[in-house]
């Protein structure tokens, strides 16, 4: 009997069927991973990352054949510097990952000796090995209260369900306590400089992690005696060298807003019953059958998105092409309310809005505020001293 707890009801027939049509006849999935999960918990109001994330879409691809390729991602050298540092910090049995847990997650414990166990999570595909990992994590939760001996899980394979599909995910690495905690390891190739490291990096690596958590909760609950532990061990190149050095990272406030943002996201069946029949994301389609597909699916478009999505130039481009005021940020898109082009905002400053709308009255009234104080400094300067 297997020890994974029960996942939801394989895909149907005909939505497998259905997402397949959509990638396209000879296109695989493409796997979600924490990284994409991150930035669409992050905009979950995007029926068009859902939907195409959830049926394994290829959106470099994609993007490519639309003529608006992504300009952002690692570099080659960036992916063989990664590798090469994990791998170091992984060397001799994870000895050196299991003195920096040690340390800065849970001190007051025994420190990892000899009997730290590395258990091979080797399984046939992601299903096997998301299998044999949540059986790895309950013999390491029993060794740990029986022994007191640590264990660290070598990129285990984790489940997740997101909007009605499921998500395997790869964490670098996850330690159990000897008290039966469950802690995340994020290793990552930028420097951690006199103990501080690039924030937006570690607020990257955070909500990366918070989708982990989310991931091991869900096996926890079958288990008894697991919890998981809210802090995160982020474990970077020390200044300028090769050594590792880590810090603990509070993520409960990034799993909190991961965990909400998820559970809005319209389910996958939803969005592609939405969808014409025969309509495809096929790369071999031509761009404007592409370009006519994409605009089939309702976008939610904001400057963040360049960062974190594939797709997010042709977005851009359409945001702008329609004169849509999301293009200048969601704090502007929100101050706008029912004013969701950049005409009708201008309108509204020049005193031709609704004037029962209370945004186009605040904007008519700032409008007339600026002119006044740009008419005043004109006189002032004009006087002579």
């Amino acid at each position: 009997m297997s020890s994974y707890p029960p996942s939801s009801p394989a895909q149907p027939t005909t939505l497998r069927r259905r997402l397949a049509g959509l990638r396209g006849p000879a296109v695989p999935p493409r796997p979600l991973d924490a990284r994409a999960l991150a930035a669409l918990a992050a905009n979950p109001g995007c029926g068009r990352r859902a939907l195409l994330d959830g049926a394994g879409v290829d959106k470099t691809a994609l993007a490519s054949a639309l003529g608006s390729p992504a300009a952002f991602g690692q570099s080659q050298f960036a992916i063989i510097r990664g590798n090469s540092f994990e791998a170091n910090v992984k060397g001799d049995g994870g000895a050196e990952l299991l003195r920096l847990a040690h340390a800065h997650l849970d001190p007051a414990a025994e420190p990892p000796g000899p009997d730290a166990r590395v258990p091979d999570l080797t399984a046939a595909g992601p299903e096997g090995r998301a299998a044999r990992t949540a059986l790895a994590l309950r013999e390491a939760t029993a060794a740990g209260r029986d022994t007191g001996a640590w264990t660290l899980l070598d990129h285990p394979m984790l489940a997740l369900e997101v909007a009605g599909s499921p998500a395997y995910l790869e964490p670098d690495a996850v330690v159990v306590h000897p008290d039966g905690r469950w802690s995340v390891v994020e290793i990552k190739s930028f420097p951690m400089i006199d103990g501080a490291a690039d924030a937006a990096k570690v607020g990257a690596a955070a909500r990366q992690a918070a989708v982990y958590v989310l991931a091991l909760e869900k096996t926890a609950g079958k288990l008894t005696g697991a919890e998981v532990g809210h802090t995160a061990l982020l474990v970077c190149p020390k200044d300028f060298s090769n050594l590792p050095t880590a810090s603990p990272v509070d993520i409960r406030r990034e799993r909190s807003v991961t965990r909400r943002q998820l559970e809005r996201l319209t389910r996958v069946e939803e969005l592609a019953a939405a969808l014409p029949e025969g309509l495809s994301f096929d790369p071999a389609l031509t761009s404007e059958e592409l370009t006519e597909a994409v605009a089939a699916v309702d976008a939610a478009y904001a400057p963040e998105c360049l960062a974190a999505c594939e797709l997010a130039f042709h977005c851009r481009g359409q945001a702008r092409a329609a004169d849509r005021v999301s293009a200048l940020g969601r704090s502007v898109r929100g101050e706008l309310g029912a004013l969701t082009t950049v005409e009708q905002a201008l309108a509204a400053a020049a005193g031709s809005g609704c004037a029962e709308d209370p945004t186009a009255a605040a904007l008519h009234r700032a409008a007339r505020l600026r002119a006044e104080a740009l008419r005043s400094a004109g006189e002032d300067a004009s006087c002579p001293s």
